[in-house]
């Protein structure tokens, strides 16, 4: 068993966040954790202003940051490479969260412990998709084995872009079909 990833495709993302609400749903997450976050980016200026949306999560690092910081193991590698979290260990230390570049795990209050997406591995180990990717109207978010789909994508998609940290710092299992104004460095992020 290889190491799963997701693809997403920048360029047919209409930025409607239904990836984001459906993940919410079945994460059963309160107002203000999100574990899929979608971001619209405007780019350019008059006469060529561009807007782009990245629909992201949990990378599921092959070199993950967050594992790496967590003191008791509750962030941990699984064999099929999802970084997982094991509730009974996590002690709400919060180191994961600082460790992670993509500021990917979060704190959560109620539970004094952290806590992120773990690429819906129930319905993965049942071969169901993440409920982000049957969500999606677009089809723009795509998972399996990270080589499979660098052998079907590799030629048409980047794992950097401006807005993310530098992939050769977690080896993130993420490719991108990136809009080329995606790839612009002069952007700002817009709250819609």
């Amino acid at each position: 068993m290889g190491q799963y990833g997701f693809y997403f495709d920048m360029t047919a993302c209409i930025g409607c966040r239904t990836c984001q609400i459906a993940c919410k749903d079945k994460n059963d997450l309160n107002i203000g954790t999100i574990f899929r976050r979608v971001r619209a980016y405007e780019t350019g200026k008059y006469p060529k202003p561009g807007v782009y949306h990245y629909s992201g999560t949990c990378n599921h690092c092959i070199s993950p940051k967050c594992v790496e910081g967590c003191p008791t193991k509750a962030l941990h590698k699984l064999d099929n490479g999802i970084v997982d979290h094991d509730k009974d260990k996590c002690i709400g230390c919060r180191f994961c969260t600082w460790n992670c570049p993509y500021g990917v795990p979060q704190f959560i209050p109620e539970i004094g412990q952290t806590s992120k997406c773990n690429f819906c591995k129930d319905l993965v180990e049942k071969g169901e998709n993440p409920v982000c990717v049957d969500a999606c109207p677009m089809r723009v978010i795509e998972w399996g084995e990270l080589e499979e789909l660098k052998a079907k994508y590799g030629n048409q998609a980047v794992s950097d872009l401006p807005i993310l940290p530098l992939s050769s710092i977690t080896n993130p299992s993420l490719l991108i079909k990136a809009k080329s104004i995606a790839l612009q460095k002069d952007f700002r992020e817009k709250e819609i």
